[in-house]
């Protein structure tokens, strides 16, 4: 039987309420044990982690890997080593693939391919077919073949009733539902955050109301289908806002935030100076002390994301919501392009950056460095918060004893510098480069087995 021993950490585990030193014994690919002066087989392996946090395996139910398709800007086994890069041991495919996922051949594909990745690989399926939001999807199909969720992400359905009808469906299969919220006749073409910004730079906008839009609509119908509507990357203030008031009448709908939007707002798009002058001033003064601050051109594509950054406002209301909770999950949104794709006009580049390698530190940055959450709050919404909204079996997202050895070690201390060339990902979509980091993933583990490490 195969044995880990991990000692010497500050174990942090939000499932079971633990936060202090401890070892963890994993044996078999299972959590054997978590306590103190751990004792382990003379053939174990042994690792020292010192100066560590050794947590649950981190979860992040929203990425890109791009196949089938797109191979030239992900692949499955080089999504998941960025991943693993990032701490992370399990993440959730998004459906707009080439084919999208809307069938159970499909999702056999993905599976398939999942089987050699260095990490758990869930799979979404597409409420519609096609993810186009006029027809619905083999709902059965797809939960027999093994889908955690369903989602059209990349599109949202317009549709009212025939969202309903999705919602329905998903409930009578025991699957949530995760949505891309976008009103597409409020949004039109728009391209950034309609504001000050957008009109200074002659850029279309994108306005707020277009995510708050399908927010209440989601509200309603969860509301009244009773089937569990995860809201993605919140992005607005009135998003936060309606979910946070719907969650105090027990309706069943959720929201996620991306460290992109809780970190960069639309000023980044005029530039490096606008924003270091402006809405990054405070992160300069507490991030960037004694070294240079990074630069970037005005209309730099890799600040192009839907939905898109927002106001300083907005930021911070996103900031709050993660706080109390009316946020309760943390994922990266991870969508990698080509450098040819992203070396356009602003208008024509596609939206979307990688996240997956920064997810953990930039949370750490302004949640827990800040003081605006403890470590064990930051890690609850990496951790079990995902975990129990996807039902995920086989006790992941925790320590606890007969849990997968899922065990992610991490420096919340480790000070570096953001080079996106620097990365396991086929893409280089970094608005973070050049940026000083505090926070870095160490070790990652799958089943007790070790998928990635840095030298310290």
């Amino acid at each position: 039987m195969r044995s880990l021993l991990i000692s010497g950490g500050r174990v942090v585990d939000p499932a079971n309420g633990l936060d202090g030193a401890a070892d963890v014994l994993v044996t078999d690919g299972r959590i054997a044990r978590v306590g103190l002066s751990l004792q382990a087989p003379a053939e174990a392996e042994r690792i020292d982690a010192t100066g560590l946090v050794v947590c649950p395996g981190l979860i992040d139910l929203h990425v890109h890997f791009r196949e089938p398709g797109q191979t030239a800007k992900e692949t499955i086994a080089t999504g998941a080593q960025a991943a693993a890069r990032g701490g992370f041991t399990t993440v959730v495919c998004m459906p707009n693939t080439q084919p999208s996922i809307d069938s159970a051949s499909t999702v056999a594909l993905i599976q398939e391919k999942a089987r050699t990745a260095v990490i758990r690989i869930e799979v979404s399926g597409a409420m519609s077919k096609g993810i186009q939001g006029e027809e619905l999807a083999s709902i059965g199909s797809l939960a027999k073949a093994g889908v955690v969720a369903l989602t059209d992400d990349g599109h949202c359905i317009q549709n009212n009733d025939l969202m309903r009808r999705a919602l329905e469906y998903a409930r009578q299969f025991g699957l949530p539902v995760m949505d891309h919220c976008q009103d597409y006749g409020m949004v039109m073409n728009g391209v950034m955050h309609e504001g000050l910004q957008s009109l200074r730079l002659g850029l279309r906008g994108w306005p707020a109301a277009g995510e708050e839009l399908i927010v209440a609509r989601n509200i309603l119908l969860a509301e009244q289908t009773g089937t569990p509507v995860h809201c993605q990357h919140m992005s607005a203030a009135g998003s936060v806002r309606l979910i946070r008031e719907a969650k105090k009448r027990g309706v069943p709908i959720s929201g996620e935030a991306c460290p992109h939007h809780f970190t960069l707002t639309d000023s980044t798009i005029a530039g490096s100076a606008e924003f270091w002058a402006g809405d990054g001033a405070e992160l300069a003064r507490r991030v960037f002390q004694g070294h240079p601050l990074p630069t970037w051109p005005i209309y730099h594509t890799h600040f192009k994301m839907n939905p898109p950054l927002r106001t300083a406002a907005d930021r911070e209301a996103i900031l709050e919501g993660l706080v109390d909770g009316t946020l309760e999950i943390i994922a990266s949104d991870h969508a990698p392009h080509t450098e040819s794709e992203k070396e356009v006009e602003f208008d024509d580049a596609p939206f979307g950056i990688v996240g997956l390698e920064l997810e953990l530190p930039l949370s750490l940055m302004q949640l827990y460095h800040t003081g605006r959450l403890s470590l064990s709050g930051v890690l609850e919404k990496l951790t079990i918060n995902p975990a129990r909204f996807l039902k995920l079996s086989e006790g992941r997202g925790t320590l606890s004893v007969g849990a997968w050895g899922d065990i992610t070690l991490f420096d919340p201390e480790a000070s570096w510098v953001c080079d996106r060339r620097d990365t396991d990902s086929l893409s280089q979509n970094n608005p973070f480069h050049g940026w000083p980091i505090k926070g870095r993933v160490t070790g990652t583990f799958v089943g007790g087995q070790r998928v990635f490490s840095l030298s310290r």
